[in-house]
């Protein structure tokens, strides 16, 4: 589904990784661990295509993404890969349902589409009686599941999270986990998971450890 093939990637004189070679496959959860530096962050934004990496290739489906244009880039991020990162990044003049739309809307879906299938995915994650809420009257679980029905909205094949659960207490911690193998079972995306929560970490098909720019 996803390969990485030789990654490397400096900012100025500091190499952060040395030659990353990763697959993932349809369906499957991996989480990525390791000290802070490691490079894990920088990998995954590589991954999303948010950054591309100085040398090596990132192949989706056969497909190597980093020959695309910046426009088709772009575009391909937004159809096939959804973000999940530990602070949300809700837009805190619109409501959740508006929230969740807007990657579907950057996409072109028409209006009634997309909230219908915000609408969906909602009351999927248990949010349906919250649609109207503004993330200023939403807990920190409840914000999380926002973002995440976000990240779903336009069915990536890919759902990337970055320190998901960083910012939640024990309760919502332990409901996002079960979460993320929820959205496996119902959509079937290749998640892959960046956290320094060990319990997490745990629960994925496959654990990798980063260290000094590589994966160990």
């Amino acid at each position: 589904m996803i390969q990485a093939n030789n990654i490397t990637k400096s900012f100025g004189d500091l190499q952060v990784l040395k030659g990353i070679d990763l697959r993932i496959d349809k369906g499957e959860i991996v989480s990525i661990v390791g000290p802070s530096g490691a490079g894990k962050t920088t990998l995954l934004q590589i991954l999303g295509t948010l950054s591309r990496p100085d040398t090596g290739e990132i192949v989706y489906d056969n497909r190597n993404i980093n020959a695309l244009k910046d426009k088709h880039i772009a575009n391909f991020r937004n159809k096939q890969i959804g973000f999940v990162f530990q602070f949300h990044h809700l837009l805190p003049e619109f409501t959740a349902l508006e929230n969740v739309c807007i990657p579907a809307f950057i996409g072109k879906t028409p209006k009634a589409e997309a909230e219908e299938k915000a609408k969906e995915i909602l009351r999927f994650l248990k949010m349906e009686d919250r649609l109207d809420h503004r993330p200023n009257e939403l807990s920190g679980g409840e914000l999380q599941r926002v973002a995440v029905a976000r990240a779903l909205i336009n069915e990536p094949t890919v759902i990337l999270a970055d320190e998901p659960s960083g910012n939640l207490d024990t309760q919502n911690k332990e409901e996002l986990h079960n979460l993320f193998f929820s959205l496996r079972d119902k959509y079937n995306p290749s998640i892959v998971i960046v956290t320094h929560d060990h319990d997490l970490a745990n629960k994925a098909d496959r654990m990798l450890e980063m260290k000094d720019g590589k994966i160990l």
